[in-house]
Order: structure tokens, then C-alpha cells, then sequence
């Protein structure tokens, strides 16, 4: 019998050899956001993410809020017990909010300089923990020393046309609190119910209780909410109501309070007060005061001493209720003559400096009457490096003023965010204001137009980036990043990029069916179908309709393969995505109604240019169904839309006189979003489907 020794030799290498397969290393891909100020990796450690189980506190601290990425840890009775050692040491010589991250061999050990360090420290290693997951790798041996540039990092909840669903306010802080956002501005005009004046408040606004809990909530995360309730002007959502009319500084319109009456006074410090009651853990209260010129009432008062007499007397209020009042800086300036230089980028130094010479004067002679507690909030969201706006934030701090910048991820976007959301003019006023040793930034997501907030998230996560860690990172990098942590590791790559694709199909969208840029003046004019909708083909004059609009065709035709590989960019990224799979399906119904309008205006251009009458039905009968798939569209966008977000306002809710010609303002039913291609569909049917029908049952 032979021997079976070499058989028993080889098969105990074989085993070895699968064993040193199994437990071999692999380095991960770990790209977190925002960047720490110093992120070391020496190697690779010996914990997988799901061995994170038991934590020990060095000096008696309780765990801060966990989000889902570490699971529940469980507090150990020794430190040789714990894969987790972390405590608050604030003799830490960095800055607040700071933390020190180690991961050794078979421990994570963490030092915040205070609570929001030591929760900060916890949502770092929330996403190592994730990536580690995602990869199937052991974590990193590595050290992280990180702290932020900016202290106060705001972002803007404006809510003056829609809520959404409560659960989702809940959701966001989460995510907001995991890239260290730490305050919200809230500006809530009719959203909360106004026990003292309840007609304010509207039918579905939130309950002091409710926001009390929702601030309580953020709180716990390391996140302050502090309202914005406007003031002076941007008021039509109190003066609009019959009761409040006679506080109007012009009797026809109700976009300002007159600032001469003492009663303005006592139903604003009411509202104000509720507002604060509503958030009690926020430092200020933001007053409002910008775009608003006031009569005077024959008073001989210039628009300039009103509105100072006015901001005297609000931020008294603020002050003496604990809060610092924050006020829009824009009106002093623009009184003064030198606001236009702030957005000018073709200014030189010399001409703003020039400006300036001649016109600082008319600010100079009412110093005495600026607030000295306010801080002078300086918003610019298309041009902030320029000189003009560095000038007017320097002399406001040079008087001895409070100064903070405010940048915007939405402005007067429709459908979208436009210009890569902004990240380029978030970065300039980051860096700026990092640069000019400012106390923080807000991020502004105004609502007036009102796309989806999963839309804001890109410009936010570079606004993160870019408050926290300053310089790091190009636009790029950021793109990927997010990327990288909204959807999965694996899709980090450039390859998997669709947002800006999107953009330019967005923009063309907004007037392709309409005459001139009119989407947001056609509920204002009576005859919006007949004006400012495209007309229709002409079947006397066949093809001279596509000839006008040769070049609108050719775009649409561009367009329309651009809307197609974003969609299949969009499914490809919906396989693989790990998490947010509802932010990429609201971005595939902004792609798919662009898709349909352009689809529609090429269906017109290829009735006008039949050849033949059989080419001609043919392309009747498509624009027959245009209709029928608008309606289907429509519902698919509202029920994914309506996942997170209230469409519709409450049946008693009174539309104000839209000064500025808000989209989100001119319906209490979603048809705001839709109004141009409903108008669209009905002078196509009037015009072209209904007319042609009647003639055949004539002939």
C-alpha cells in the first residue's frame, strides 16, 4: 500500500494557503466628508466595522446621538473591554468642536475638545464604518486631528411656500448633523400656529410643540434652529389679511408694515416671540428688513431713517428676549448708492473705491443710528469675491459692527439648481469669510421657485466642505465626494456623474413652450394663452413655423438624446446606489418632464413640416395623446415628489399679491409647476386638434 503522506502534505498547504487567502488584507477607498484638517492611514487594522460593539467613556461621558452607521454600541464595564475608548478632554489644544480620532490595531480611540467634538469625532467614524461596510474591508489604521474653520454653519430652511412631511424635517437634521452642519435658520412666516394671532398662522402650519420638538431634536445633534420672521418688508403673509391691512405702509400693497405705527410694533414682537418660543435653543433671531422701501406717510422721514428707526426697535426686542438679531444688510446700501458695486465683476478697484468716496457720506451722517448688537448679514450669491462686496462687509466691521456672509445653494432656479449648484460662489464666500476671520456663513435655499430639497444636497455638502475644512478640495473632488457618500463608493468615479448634464436641458426647459421668459408672469396676465404661449403652426402656411423656430428645434432634438443618456445614467446609478435612492428619482422626474416638453415641441415641428397627408395624421394623432401622457407624467412626478414633500396648500389658504413673481406662490394646488405646459396643451387643442377634427367632419 503506498504511502499517503504527500497527499496529507499537500492538503495541509492547500488549507493553509486558503487561510492566509481568507484573512488577507485588503486596503479600502475611505473619502470623508467634510475633509478633516488632518487624516493619516498608516496601514490596516485588525476591526471590521460590525466588531464596533462595546464603547467605554474615560471620564463618565455619555455617548452622543448614534446615527445608523455604528449599529447600537453597548457601554463596557472596562476598557479592555471595549473596541471603543472615547471621552471630553478640553485641554485639547485645537479649536471647539474639535476631536482627536485614533484607530489602533483592535481599538478606536476618541477625545472630543467638547460635546460637539466628541459627536463630531462619532460622525467621522460613522462614515469610515460605511465605507468599510461597503468594501468588505478591515478599518483603517489611521489618525484624524480636526476641527472647523468656521464656527457657525448654517443652512436655510425656507418653508414660506410649502411644508414637508414632518418626518422628513427629522431626516434632514440627521443627515445635516452627519457633514457637522450645526445651525439652521428657519425662516417660518405662516408655518407655525400663532396662538396670539391663529388667522397668521396657516391651516397646516407646525404647533409650537412640534417645532419645540423638532428643535429639541436638532439640539441633541449638535444643531441650533433660530427663525427668520420678516420684518418691515416681505410681509404679505401677515398683511394680506383683512384684519392686518390697516398696518400696510401702502394701503395697495401688502409687502411692508408701516414703520410709524406703534401697533406694527406690538403684532411683530408678538409674532417674533412666538418664534422664538417655537425654537428655543437658537442664539438669534433673524429680523428680515431687506428689499423694502417705506413712504414715510408725509412724516419727512427718508426711506433710510425708517428703516433704522425700525431696526433700533427690533433688535432692542431681540436683545432683551436673549437673542442677537441678524438683519439683511442690503437696504442701508442700497439707500446709500453703493449696492451695485457688490455684483459688479467689471468694476475695478479704483471705480469702487471712487463710488464709495462720494457716496459713504449719506451712510456715515446715521451711524449713531445703526444698531451696534446686530449682526450686518451680507448675501451675495452670484459674485462674492468681488471687490464691491468685500468693500461693504469691511465697512460695516470697520465701524465696529458684526458681520456675516450669506451664500445661496437655490436662488431663482426653477426645477433644479443651476451653475453646478453653486459650488464655485459657495467656495468664494467660504474661503472669504474664513480669510476675513468671520464667525460663520449661511447657506441659503430659497424657496420661491421651489424644486425638490433632495436637489439642494450637492451645494450643501460643498457648503459643508468648504465652512469645515476650508481649501482642500476642487469642484471636482466635491462632486465625486458626494457621490462617493450619498450613493455608494462605488460610484464616486466621474463616470457616474448626471447632475450637470441635467442642468442645461433645465434651463432651456423653463421658456421652451412659452414666448419669451414669461414661466413666472403667466399667472399674471389674463391672456397668458393667447400672449405668452408659443404659437401654434400655421396650416395655411405649412413649415414656416419650423422655419421661425429652426434653431429652438435643433436644441430640442440635442436635448432630447441628453435627456435620454441621463436616464439611462440615472437607472445605471439606481442599481448600484447603496442609499438616497428617492434623491435619484426626483432627479428622474425633473429629467423626465424636460424630456416630454421637448418631445412636444418636436411632435409640433413635425406636424408643420409633413409632407404629405399621411405624415400629417400621423402627427396629429401623436399630438392627440400629448395630453394623456402629460397626465401620467404628472401623476408619477407628484407621487414621488409627494414622498417626502405636502403639494398642496390648505383649501383656506389666501395667495398674497406675489411682488415678486414666486412660481411656488401662484397656486394653492401643484399646478404652479405645471401651468406652462398645461396652457401649452390647451392652446394645442384649441388651435391645432380641434380645428383639424371639426374639418374632417365637415368634409
Amino acid at each position: 500500500m503506498k504511502s499517503c503522506k504527500p497527499i496529507i502534505y499537500l492538503l495541509l498547504i492547500f488549507f493553509l494557503n486558503a487561510c492566509t487567502i481568507q484573512t488577507e488584507k485588503k486596503p479600502g477607498t475611505f473619502e470623508l466628508l467634510p475633509t478633516p484638517q488632518n487624516f493619516e492611514i498608516v496601514g490596516i487594522s485588525d476591526l471590521k466595522a460590525d466588531q464596533l460593539k462595546m464603547a467605554f467613556a474615560q471620564n463618565s461621558e455619555n455617548l452622543p446621538v448614534l446615527g445608523d452607521g455604528l449599529g447600537q454600541l453597548t457601554q463596557a464595564e472596562t476598557q479592555s473591554d471595549a473596541e471603543i475608548l472615547y471621552g471630553i478632554d478640553s485641554t485639547l489644544e485645537i479649536p471647539a468642536e474639535g476631536y482627536l480620532l485614533e484607530i489602533k490595531a483592535d481599538q478606536v480611540i476618541i477625545s472630543g475638545k467638547d460635546e460637539a467634538g466628541l459627536f463630531y469625532a462619532f460622525k467621522t467614524l460613522e462614515q469610515l464604518t460605511a465605507d468599510a461596510k461597503e468594501q468588505d474591508v478591515f478599518l483603517p489604521l489611521c489618525t484624524i486631528k480636526d476641527f472647523p474653520l468656521l464656527a457657525y454653519r448654517s443652512i436655510h430652511w425656507d418653508i414660506k411656500h410649502h411644508l414637508e412631511k414632518t418626518d422628513y424635517y427629522y431626516r434632514l437634521i440627521d443627515k445635516l448633523s452627519s457633514y457637522k452642519i450645526n445651525a439652521i435658520i428657519a425662516e417660518v412666516e405662516d408655518k407655525i400656529k400663532f396662538e396670539r394671532h391663529p388667522k397668521i398662522g396657516s391651516a397646516d402650519a407646525l404647533s409650537k410643540v412640534e417645532w419645540k420638538k423638532l428643535s429639541d431634536y436638532a439640539k441633541e445633534r449638535n444643531i441650533e434652529i433660530s427663525p427668520l420672521m420678516q420684518g418691515l418688508g416681505h410681509s404679505s403673509f401677515v398683511l394680506k389679511h383683512d384684519e392686518y391691512k390697516h398696518l400696510r405702509d401702502d394701503v395697495t400693497s401688502d409687502w411692508a408694515y408701516n414703520p410709524l405705527d406703534p401697533e406694527t410694533y406690538e403684532l411683530q414682537f408678538d409674532l417674533y416671540e412666538e418664534a422664538m418660543e417655537a425654537t428655543p435653543h437658537g442664539k438669534y433671531l433673524h429680523v428680515g428688513g431687506d428689499e423694502v422701501h417705506t413712504t414715510g406717510r408725509g412724516s419727512g422721514k427718508s426711506a433710510l431713517e425708517l428703516q433704522l428707526q425700525w431696526l433700533n426697535k427690533v433688535c432692542r426686542f431681540a436683545e432683551e428676549h436673549g437673542r442677537t438679531p441678524i438683519f439683511w444688510d442690503d437696504m442701508p446700501l442700497q439707500h446709500a448708492e453703493v449696492y451695485g458695486p457688490m455684483f459688479n465683476k467689471n468694476l475695478s478697484k479704483e471705480e469702487v473705491d471712487k463710488i464709495w468716496e462720494e457716496n459713504e457720506h449719506k451712510l456715515v451722517e446715521f451711524l449713531d443710528e445703526f444698531p451696534k448688537n446686530c449682526i450686518y448679514m451680507r448675501w451675495n450669491y452670484h459674485a462674492p469675491e468681488t471687490y464691491g462686496n468685500s468693500k461693504a462687509m469691511n465697512w460695516f466691521s470697520d465701524h465696529g459692527f458684526k458681520v456675516m456672509g450669506a451664500t445661496a445653494g437655490q436662488t431663482r432656479w426653477v426645477l433644479m439648481p443651476q451653475r453646478e449648484s453653486n459650488i464655485a460662489n459657495i467656495k468664494s464666500f467660504a474661503l472669504s469669510s474664513i480669510e476675513s476671520g468671520l464667525n460663520g456663513l449661511l447657506l441659503t435655499l430659497w424657496d420661491d421657485d421651489s424644486p425638490h430639497f433632495e436637489l439642494y444636497m450637492r451645494g450643501i455638502l460643498a457648503f459643508a466642505e468648504y465652512t469645515w475644512a476650508g481649501d482642500k478640495r476642487t469642484k471636482e473632488e466635491i462632486k465625486s465626494a458626494y457621490r462617493h457618500r450619498e450613493y455608494a463608493n462605488a460610484l464616486a468615479d466621474s463616470q457616474y456623474a448626471f447632475i450637470d448634464s441635467l442642468e442645461t436641458p433645465v434651463a432651456q426647459w423653463k421658456n421652451l413652450l412659452l414666448q419669451g421668459n414669461s414661466r413666472n408672469y403667466l399667472k399674471s396676465n389674463p391672456n397668458a394663452k393667447e400672449k405668452l404661449v408659443l404659437e401654434m403652426p400655421d396650416a395655411q402656411n405649412a413649415g414656416e413655423w419650423a422655419k421661425k423656430h429652426a434653431e429652438r428645434i435643433e436644441n430640442a432634438k440635442k436635448i432630447v438624446a441628453l435627456n435620454d443618456s441621463i436616464a439611462a445614467k440615472i437607472t445605471e446609478v439606481k442599481e448600484l446606489t447603496k442609499r438616497n435612492t428617492h434623491n435619484l428619482e426626483v432627479y428622474e422626474q425633473v429629467n423626465n418632464l424636460v424630456q416630454f416638453s421637448n418631445k412636444a415641441f418636436l411632435q409640433l415641428a413635425d406636424y408643420d413640416q409633413a409632407e404629405n397627408d399621411d405624415v400629417r395624421k400621423k402627427a396629429l394623432a401623436g399630438l392627440s395623446k400629448l395630453k394623456e401622457q402629460f397626465n401620467e407624467l404628472r401623476k408619477e412626478f407628484e407621487a414621488v415628489y409627494g414622498k417626502t414633500r405636502i403639494l398642496t396648500k390648505p383649501d383656506d389658504y389666501i395667495l398674497d399679491q406675489d411682488h415678486h413673481v414666486h412660481l411656488a406662490n401662484q397656486s394653492t394646488s401643484f399646478d404652479w409647476q405645471f401651468y406652462a405646459e398645461m396652457l401649452f396643451l390647451e392652446k394645442l387643442e384649441e388651435d391645432i386638434i380641434n380645428k383639424v377634427t371639426s374639418a374632417s367632419i365637415k368634409d
